[in-house]
């Protein structure tokens, strides 16, 4: 077995001095997006548009892999905004509704986005991420933004009046960069986070996910072609997501003890996890798995603060529960129109900074404090009972598929059927007290660590 190889200290010295020598003079800008996906992308054209000199550094090369391929309706009128509608559409599988299925036969249900409150709103798109983040990137180019590839953030300190940010640029080479503000976009590095220490770990979710790419899966027939489906099973729930291409991604969010008990291969270990749901397996008969299986562990985690002097973080590189409704894109790019503003405020009007901060902030707590309430109970069968035969009754059904579109922060109109939707819950559970118990000390021992 071969010993891996190390740089002797001479090898070492001289890239040291290498590293000194090929730091460039300090560039200076006044907004600097570390983090070229949704949020980084849409906050740079954002604020391109506006005048401001916006460097966007992305550590990988577009197109590059990225999973989570479901958008939502509220994403629409983004995309709009941003003038880039036309291209995702054309690379999009149009997704008008979601399936739900439970593990019990003939438990099953599929609903229609047209049927939330805001009937504008009646359909989304499922999208290769490595063509749609390509798409959002280059379009920030378009707008202005100077967008650098293969760039990665090695640190950034915050002064009285700038922020000086160390990135390795594609040659190897390492270059300074003073800017007025830096917005956070790194996603799961969750970069700021890390080294304000201020991550943390959500105590009350805790989940993995197994997930892979699928030919010549089942499919359903004309406009339910593109439906996300959505399978429970013992350990967790499955999604199923239609692209374009033909290709189908199919992913296990499951608690983490289940992942932990693996004793095959990872492709094994997935398709036998698959088995557990037959409808699911079904579809996937004839199916050819590519490009292997991802395994990744835990991804419940939140900041303490979303914003600090001269730095805000978007999307992921705040928080992340689970993909359970789709919501990642969606809340990337909201945050993104939404820190745009606040950053506009600190550097255009001062005497409104704070107010703007506030507002972000509670913005960014707002939607992921919105669908945890659905995410930490997706798996009790109250909820299941509730999804599988949903009631219009005071309009509760339409409050929900509004929730579920992403129509969660400008139409306050859907929240007293939403809570219609939570009192009958509540009730089921009241009135069932030996289910909810079962359901709690369940729960409780889905969520421990895996030892």
């Amino acid at each position: 077995m071969n010993s891996p190889a190390t740089d002797t200290p001479a090898q070492t010295d001289l890239q040291a001095q290498r590293v000194v020598q090929t730091v460039g003079k300090p560039q200076k800008t006044e907004v600097l997006i570390i983090g070229g996906g949704p949020a980084g992308s849409t906050a740079a054209a954002l604020l391109a548009e506006q005048g401001f000199h916006v460097t966007l550094l992305e550590k990988s090369v577009h197109p590059r892999f990225h999973i989570g391929e479901s958008l939502l309706p509220a994403n629409m009128p983004l995309l709009d905004k941003l003038g880039v509608r036309e291209q995702v559409a054309a690379i999009g599988m149009p997704k008008w509704g979601v399936e739900f299925n439970a593990p019990e036969e003939n438990k099953q249900t599929h609903i229609e986005f047209s049927e939330a409150w805001d009937k504008t709103m009646p359909y989304a798109y499922q999208v290769r991420r490595s063509d749609f983040d390509e798409v959002l990137f280059r379009n920030a180019q378009q707008k202005g933004a100077h967008a650098i590839e293969g760039c990665r953030v090695r640190d950034v300190q915050f002064s009285d009046d700038h922020a000086t940010v160390k990135a390795q640029m594609p040659d190897g080479c390492m270059q300074e960069y003073l800017a007025d503000f830096v917005i956070d976009a790194s996603g799961r590095d969750t970069f700021l986070s890390s080294q304000f220490k201020t991550k943390e770990k959500n105590r009350k979710h805790n989940s993995s996910a197994l997930y892979g790419h699928f030919t010549n899966a089942g499919r359903y027939e004309g406009k339910r072609e593109g439906d996300i489906s959505l399978y429970w099973f013992e350990h967790g729930w499955f999604w199923f997501i239609p692209l374009s291409d033909g290709t189908t991604s199919v992913g296990a969010v499951c608690w983490p003890y289940y992942l932990a008990s693996r004793k095959v291969s990872v492709e094994q270990f997935f398709m036998d996890t698959i088995a557990m749901a037959p409808r699911l397996a079904a579809r996937l008969k004839n199916a050819t798995l590519i490009n292997g299986v991802e395994a990744t562990g835990n991804y419940s985690y939140t900041s303490r603060k979303s914003y600090s002097k001269r730095c805000i973080l978007l999307g992921d590189a705040y928080a992340f529960v689970d993909p359970v409704f789709s919501s990642g894109v969606f809340l990337a790019m909201k945050s993104a129109f939404v820190g745009a503003e606040a950053v506009r405020a600190c550097l255009r009007e001062p005497t409104r900074a704070q107010k703007a901060l506030d507002d972000f902030d509670r913005h960014m707590r707002k939607g992921p404090n919105i669908f945890t309430w659905f995410i930490y109970r997706v798996t009790n069968p109250a909820m299941r009972e509730l999804f599988l035969h949903p009631q219009n009754v005071l309009r509760a059904k339409e409050g929900i598929m509004s929730v579920l579109a992403g129509d969660i922060f400008t139409n306050p109109k859907i929240w007293p059927s939403v809570y219609v939707f939570k009192g009958v819950y509540y009730l089921s559970s009241l009135f069932n007290p030996l289910r909810t118990l079962r359901a709690w000390q369940k729960r409780k021992f889905n969520i421990r660590d895996a030892v």
